[in-house]
């Protein structure tokens, strides 16, 4: 019985969370972070702004399916775009 289909965007899906966080592991180790407020209107430091982006753009996708269930290209380039602002001024 399988129960999970480990199809290629799947997998490269979890690879690039994989990847982030090792990221943050080697970052945090280089340079450690600071407490910053930005437009989130909350004092974050660069993991929680990480987190923070990964379960909004996954609701982003979940609208995105909703509203326009033939194409989730648009949900990801605005996703990706979300999380970006997130990382760099939130």
């Amino acid at each position: 019985m399988i129960w999970m289909a480990w199809i290629t965007p799947t997998a490269i899906f979890f690879a690039t969370i994989a990847a982030l966080l090792l990221g943050l592991v080697i970052l945090e180790l280089l340079r450690p972070t600071e407490k910053r407020r930005g437009f989130l209107k909350l004092k974050t430091t660069r993991g929680d702004r990480v987190f923070i982006s990964l379960l909004s753009t996954a609701f982003i996708h979940l609208l995105a399916v909703a509203v326009f269930p033939t194409s989730i290209w648009l949900g990801s380039l605005a996703a990706i775009a979300w999380a970006i602002l997130v990382l760099t001024w939130g």
